[in-house]
């Protein structure tokens, strides 16, 4: 995610920070410190950073449990609105799912009743409704904020809308009852039905910040259902119904210049990186080709702007096993090679996007290309 700073690796994950919560924790100083001078800035400075340990704690929740059954987790970003996980992928079924998706708030409840036991709360219930009435107040005592603070984040994620973890717990308990595509679309269905209360109840109380909740979950909800859309159509479908037969490719020996030349001479945004045998060495990407030319002029060669190792795929791979081995590798488009590892195609989201506009415009048409 850009704008976003590593703070480090926790079991394999990259722990970023976006810098939007830098400025969140400046406000929050200035803000506390307006009204409360010093004391009370640090102390909500203090508060903050213990509760995104806590959403941190909660995403590692789901990093962990969706570890067990194989998905990995490059990267994790703390963000003001919370954390979010980069899952290399869902699991495969809906237990599992469903497991990965109570793993966060579980976490967040252990948090808050080890809190509410050290704080001797445990048999107090007001005590615990006051603490969340006052969470925002210095003078509550931190740890009994932070504890109801949990509670609240419990209870947030477990609403029934995407992107929260209810709307995921939601989707993986219909799943069980359905195919998966009518699960996402009825679960998506029900979120966006939640975000309109949320608008609603934004509107009515005047509350900004409701507004943009709902916008959030409408906008996170229907993505996931497209997202589910072309998960459904790519199952069926193998690399060749996709991939750009006609495309221009760079060779190893060239320069920077060069590949200016084929760049102006093309539409294409990446080009393939060819040995003299036709071979995949990398892919240049017009990004890629624009900093190098910027950094060591036009006659350095392309090996200062391929992205390396560049993943292939043959034609007749499964297109949504494509997609995901490109989004692994963090690719804008993956090379399609022959049995003898010669580039024969290029597969980008571009083109994916083309051919899922011209099913929607003409579902009876099915694909004749060769594969």
């Amino acid at each position: 995610m850009g704008w976003s700073l590593t703070l480090g690796r926790i079991a394999g994950t990259a722990v970023r920070i976006h810098v939007t919560f830098l400025l969140l924790l400046a406000w929050i100083g200035w803000s506390a410190w307006r009204t409360g001078g010093a004391e009370a800035a640090w102390s909500g400075i203090a508060f903050i950073l213990l509760l995104f340990a806590c959403v941190l704690a909660h995403e590692f929740g789901h990093i962990l449990m969706a570890r067990r059954f194989g998905v990995a987790t490059p990267d994790v970003t703390l963000l003001p609105i919370g954390g979010v996980a980069s899952l290399e992928r869902m699991p495969d079924t809906p237990r599992q799912q469903l497991a990965v998706a109570l793993a966060g708030p579980a976490v967040n409840v252990v948090i808050a009743a080890v809190l509410l036991l050290y704080l001797g709360a445990s048999a107090e219930p007001a005590r615990i409704v006051d603490g969340v009435n006052r969470v925002q107040e210095a003078d509550a005592g931190l740890l009994a904020r932070l504890a109801s603070a949990n509670l609240f984040l419990v209870a947030f994620n477990l609403i029934p809308a995407f992107p929260m973890d209810g709307g995921r717990v939601l989707n993986a308990l219909l799943a069980m009852r359905m195919d998966k595509g009518r699960a996402t679309r009825v679960s998506a269905a029900i979120g966006q039905g939640f975000a309109f209360l949320f608008g609603f109840a934004g509107l009515v109380w005047g509350n900004p910040i409701l507004v943009l909740i709902a916008i959030f979950v409408f906008m996170a909800a229907a993505a996931e259902a497209q997202s589910s859309g072309l998960e459904d159509v790519t199952r069926s479908l193998v690399v060749a119904d996709a991939m750009e037969t006609r495309f221009a490719t760079v060779p190893v020996e060239a320069n920077l210049a060069e590949a200016v030349d084929i760049l102006l001479a093309t539409p294409q945004h990446e080009f393939p990186v060819i040995d003299s045998f036709g071979k995949s060495v990398g892919l240049l990407t017009r990004d890629g080709l624009i900093a190098a030319l910027r950094e060591a002029g036009p006659m350095a060669g392309v090996g200062m702007a391929v992205v390396a190792p560049a993943p292939s795929v043959r034609r007749r791979d499964r297109l949504d096993l494509a997609l995901r081995a490109m989004n692994k590798a963090g690719a804008p488009a993956i090379g399609v090679v022959d049995e003898d590892g010669v580039v024969v195609g290029l597969l980008t989201l571009q083109n994916v996007a083309e051919m899922m506009m011209v099913r929607a415009a003409r579902p009876e048409w099915s694909f004749s290309r060769p594969r």
